[in-house]
């Protein structure tokens, strides 16, 4: 637990943040089992079952201020549901609808083409694609 708490206070500081208690927390939670996406609510849950003490709203803020940091990317994959992502690498995901799982899709076999021209000004900066999955109806 102590490898895993200063390896996460590493990251923490790595990205520029100040390693608080509840971040290194959070952060330890969220690396320790390598790539993965969660949404708030799970990695609540993860914390409160761990016995770390804190809000959901502490949890919307990290994984905000994580994401703004580079060590996340999130996925807003269905309506106000969003997942963050710890593999910040440019790769397209897999949605199963029913379980409400993401995962990743296996990098190389998609190609985007003819995308708009960006406004003036603007670049793009990452194109998201996410394919949503269902168990096939007989």
């Amino acid at each position: 637990m102590q490898d895993t708490a200063s390896q996460a206070t590493r990251k923490v500081r790595a990205a520029g943040l100040r390693p608080t208690r509840q971040r290194v927390a959070l952060a330890g939670l969220l690396f320790a089992k390598g790539d993965r996406h969660l949404s708030a609510e799970e990695l609540h849950e993860e914390a409160v079952d761990a016995g770390v003490p804190v809000s959901l709203a502490t949890v919307y803020n990290t994984l905000h201020q994580f994401t703004e940091a580079g060590m996340l990317r999130i996925l807003a994959v269905e309506g106000s549901k969003t997942y963050f992502d710890t593999n910040t690498s440019d790769h397209h995901h897999y949605f199963i609808e029913g379980e409400n799982t993401v995962v990743d899709i296996p990098s190389g076999p998609v190609t985007v083409h003819n995308l708009p021209e960006p406004p003036e000004g603007m670049e793009i900066a990452n194109v998201d694609i996410v394919v949503r999955l269902r168990p096939k109806r007989r």
